[in-house]
């Protein structure tokens, strides 16, 4: 077995691609982090990540998969689930070593675990697209802070610049520390300090004097809207899990 030591971005996972064809690996284990030594029975190699070899593992990558294949991959290590760098590199190994698409053969383990971290992060994204709260701030910009279960920051760029085309906001990931910024042209990741503020999640003291207001009306129409005699709670959660209130205006 072969650790293969990388900085976990999508760029280090292609250039250990590269180094695993260059050395001939058969059994290997990807591992983000930094190197160590302290494994006595394992070989060890540290990933550099190189632009060029890892253009040249996405360059033959795209001749053995489709577009959107090559895009499915990325989203899956988005995910940054556990072990599942594995997956990822198990499937570009069964791409490349295969005559044919196997983009719909689920019958291998690899192709349907990436099938399955797609649609979690398909799913995530939609729940963040109808659960996101903004909350003006003092300067006009529009402030939301989420807590994703998985990276979807993303993948949420076209859905909000084509929706709040006409005002600056910010969506920020307070479990990743990042964010995406809006200044009605383009969008740009950013990372903010919090270093004044308890709870970054709610920065009330940044608020414009009407925010208050707004944050009423929107409780009050949800009060007013509602008809005690139809209430499901099942069904409620199953469509706003509670892991989401804490950000939900009119659920606070």
């Amino acid at each position: 077995m072969t650790r293969l030591i990388y900085d976990g971005t999508f760029e280090g996972l292609l250039s250990a691609i590269f180094e695993i064809y260059d050395r001939r690996l058969t059994h290997v284990k990807m591992v983000k982090g930094e190197f160590y030594t302290s494994a006595l029975f394992e070989d060890l190699v540290k990933v550099i990540t190189d632009e060029v070899r890892a253009g040249r593992v996405l360059k033959g990558l795209k001749q053995k998969v489709s577009a959107i294949g090559v895009q499915r991959l990325y989203i899956a290590h988005m995910a940054e689930l556990e072990n599942d760098d594995n997956t990822i590199v198990g499937y570009i190994r069964y791409a490349f070593d295969s005559d044919r698409n196997i983009e719909e053969d689920y019958g291998n383990k690899y192709v349907l675990r990436v099938s399955e971290i797609f649609n979690m992060m398909r799913r995530e994204r939609h729940r963040m697209e109808a659960f996101v709260r903004f909350q003006k701030l003092k300067d006009e910009t529009f402030y939301a802070a989420v807590q994703p279960d998985f990276n979807v920051l993303p993948m949420l760029i076209k859905h909000f610049k084509n929706r709040y085309a006409d005002q600056k906001w910010i969506i920020y990931d307070i479990k990743r520390n990042y964010g995406l910024y809006y200044d009605l042209h383009d969008t740009e990741f950013i990372s903010l300090e919090f270093s004044a503020v308890k709870n970054p999640g709610n920065v009330i003291a940044a608020f414009c004097e009407d925010e208050s207001i707004y944050q009423n009306l929107w409780k009050n129409y949800f009060t007013s809207v509602n008809i005690p005699a139809r209430k499901n709670t099942k069904l409620h959660l199953r469509h706003i899990p509670k892991r989401y209130w804490k950000h939900l205006t009119e659920k606070i």
